[in-house]
């Protein structure tokens, strides 16, 4: 059986030229919570998966590689996953093309004329 927390519903907008990251407990309504992440990490965040393509990356190494806040770069990697511009094998980050960057950034500005 699941635990209550799992049960949550996640979307993402762009406000402000950030990326949000709505997080919803149905059944929790107190434990919703919004986290941002501006353009500039999320371009960063691209181009850094793009230089790890050949062995991957972590949340940890691309955080450190950038100098970005956790909560920035693990926004930017949920939508990445979401639109399927990024892979997780064996909780490695890997591109699931050779132009992640583009296609991150083609999936972001989608979503900021919506």
């Amino acid at each position: 059986m699941p635990r209550p927390h799992r049960h949550r519903n996640v979307s993402f907008q762009v406000i402000n030229d950030h990326l949000e990251m709505h997080v919803v407990f149905p059944k929790q309504p107190s434990r919703d919570y919004v986290h941002r992440c501006s353009r500039d990490v999320f371009r960063e965040v691209a181009y850094t998966i793009e230089d790890y393509a050949a062995g991957g990356t972590t949340l940890d190494q691309i955080v450190q590689a950038i100098d970005a806040p956790y909560t920035q770069v693990n926004v930017a990697l949920g939508f990445m996953k979401e639109r399927g511009c990024v892979e997780v094998h064996h909780r490695r980050i890997f591109p699931a093309s050779d132009i992640v960057y583009e296609d991150a950034m083609i999936e972001f500005m989608h979503l900021a004329d919506h």
